[in-house]
């Protein structure tokens, strides 16, 4: 047996021995290509001045039924097959229940949206405009992504709502789970390095810095802990400065209380506190 008949057939025994799908002539995924395009023109509906290419053609309403319906019937195909893939029942007909949900609730997310280009604009004394957050700022990115993964997730569907997160969290460094509940006028300033757990729970006009983890305390006991409250809870007008680390789900951080910079937190803190860490102390030799 040369080398690579070798490689081969011990390969094909490690597919057969997987507890996995390894090798399927007929299995078909999502295609992540797919909802990434769908994405795109996701943001294309909710901000068409600046990311759309609109055809001069067209007034604002052609533009969005337009945009709408083909969102719809691609956004269907891809929750369908999520579906079949998970072996759920009557994937055709819940694909288009699920999809029918979906594009009733974008015009909440476009609003949830505004409110936070508002939060950050009115946060970020070096954003010029508001046009300039909408254009360029990653925040704003992973926050639109997560909002529109919010609306899948809360539907059961798999794989499609992290395949929309992960894109974001290539693009931009901020990793937030679909699952997270986050409430209006949200501001994530520079962002690269945030993590925001699937359980995590975030309320209105909350400001949070780079390198921030709203995390589990311990995974150690990995999937007997799927469904449990694992992340913690952040209450209205709190404010997380950079590299704070915030663990576990019985860990509230009050209303109004500040987190200051590399915090590390296992247990709840009062509402209007504020957190700090002792500096250290510097030594300087000449």
């Amino acid at each position: 047996m040369t080398v690579n008949e070798r490689a081969a057939a011990e390969l094909v025994k490690s597919y057969k021995d997987s507890k996995i799908i390894t090798f399927s002539s007929n299995l078909k995924l999502p295609d992540k290509n797919e909802i990434i395009s769908i994405l795109n023109d996701l943001q294309g509906l909710f901000f068409p001045a600046y990311f759309a290419s609109v055809d001069s053609s067209l007034n604002e309403e052609d533009f969005v039924e337009r945009t709408i319906s083909s969102v719809s019937f691609r956004i269907r195909k891809q929750i369908e097959l999520a579906l079949i893939v998970k072996s759920k029942e009557n994937p055709q007909e819940n694909a288009r229940k699920i999809a029918d949900d979906f594009i009733s609730r974008l015009p909440l997310v476009h609003a949830l949206l505004l409110k936070d280009v508002e939060a950050t604009f009115e946060g970020d004394p070096a954003a010029d405009s508001m046009e300039q957050i909408i254009f360029s700022y990653p925040g704003l990115y992973a926050i639109f992504v997560y909002r529109v993964a919010h609306l899948l997730y809360e539907n059961g569907v798999p794989f499609v709502p992290r395949i929309m997160t992960e894109h974001a969290h290539s693009k931009t460094g901020i990793d937030i789970n679909p699952g997270a509940k986050i409430g209006e006028y949200f501001f994530i300033d520079h962002g690269t390095g945030i993590v925001i757990g699937e359980t995590t729970i975030i309320g209105n006009h909350v400001k949070i810095y780079q390198g921030v983890t709203l995390g589990a305390l311990s995974p150690r006991k990995g999937q007997s802990l799927a469904g449990k409250k694992r992340h913690p809870t952040v209450c209205d007008n709190v404010t997380i400065y950079s590299g704070a680390s915030i663990l576990g789900g019985e860990t509230v951080i009050g209303e109004g209380a500040v987190i200051g910079g590399n915090s590390f937190i296992t247990e709840s803190i009062a509402s209007g506190a504020k957190v700090s860490v002792k500096q250290p102390e510097h030594i300087i030799k000449s």
